[in-house]
């Protein structure tokens, strides 16, 4: 696990470096932008089509749903609590409950899993992504954020939600899978040389979308309590949940390693778009992604 994460770390200094540097006149935001368009639009649905297409899709896959949904609405309840209790200003308030809460589940966690467990755990996943994060991102998660920001559009939340279309490929590949399609092998191929650039392409942009805005500095203690949610406390809910629905073997520490994910980077984008405090959250989502290097290798020690 330490030489996988050390591995992705590099990619994730190159995006980094980027951001230092800017190669040929190439600004990190707007390049992070296109490559994250990218990923997004094409190549991460079609990677989705190809592992979901071939997976099984057994009870395991609704555990697993379950448990990433009781461990994103725990990690928000108790955001909520907490930043209540500290009287944070709204936008900082809103800001950090979406980072105690939603994972950076594909982003890291589709390479991480495939590196450490196998191809095999692609499917766990992106199942913790898609079965429960993304569906509550854009439905609960855009709520808090419209009710903490102080922007934003009126758009329906499940209008925004058909719009993902990685959701659109998990409900393409499904119907596919349960129909028992055969997967043709020219397909296939074409399948897997689009998803094979998506770990190190995601890797690369969110370095590229890693922050250190020395304005939040007198406010970092803000940060803890997000972090120390998302990195320690999530996986322990996680955990309970997985064990208690019956998860066993690799698929439980898949599931668990993927709730012991920093925080989300689309977060950030939330943050523009109605009015929360984006240098908090990109403070959070920078300090769990460097301290999960240490976090995730001690959790994979204990339950792997």
């Amino acid at each position: 696990m330490t030489n996988v994460l050390w591995q992705m770390a590099l990619m994730i200094a190159l995006g980094v470096g980027w951001r230092v540097v800017t190669p040929f006149g190439l600004a990190a935001d707007p390049t992070r932008r296109a490559v994250s368009g990218l990923v997004y639009t094409v190549l991460l649905p079609a990677l989705v089509l190809l592992v979901v297409w071939r997976a099984p899709l057994g009870l395991d896959a609704l555990r697993t749903a379950v448990a990433a949904a009781g461990g994103v609405l725990f990690g928000m309840g108790l955001g909520w609590a907490v930043y209540r209790v500290l009287r944070a200003s709204r936008p900082a308030a809103g800001a950090l409950i979406l980072a105690a809460a939603f994972p950076n589940a594909t982003y890291l966690g589709l390479p991480v899993l495939e590196k450490t467990l196998g191809p095999w755990a692609r499917s766990v996943a992106i199942q913790y992504d898609l079965f429960a994060c993304t569906p509550l991102l854009m439905t609960v998660g855009v709520l808090v954020a419209r009710a903490y920001g102080t922007g934003g559009d009126a758009e329906n939340p499940l209008v925004a939600l058909l719009k993902v279309p990685s959701l659109w490929a998990v409900a393409a590949a499904v119907g596919l899978n349960v129909a028992g399609v055969p997967l043709a092998d020219g397909v296939e191929g074409f399948l897997s040389s689009l998803g094979a650039t998506v770990p190190p392409l995601m890797l690369i942009a969110l370095g590229m979308g890693l922050v250190w805005d020395r304005g939040f500095l007198a406010r970092a203690g803000l940060l803890v309590p997000a972090v120390a949610i998302q990195l320690l406390l999530v996986p322990v809910v996680v955990w309970a949940l997985a064990a208690g629905l019956g998860l066993t073997g690799e698929v439980r520490v898949a599931v668990i390693l993927e709730g012991a994910m920093p925080c989300m980077v689309l977060g950030m984008v939330f943050c523009d778009r109605f009015g929360l405090d984006g240098a908090l959250y990109a403070g959070a989502v920078t300090v769990s992604t460097v301290l999960s290097l240490v976090t995730l290798p001690l959790w994979f020690a204990w339950v792997g």
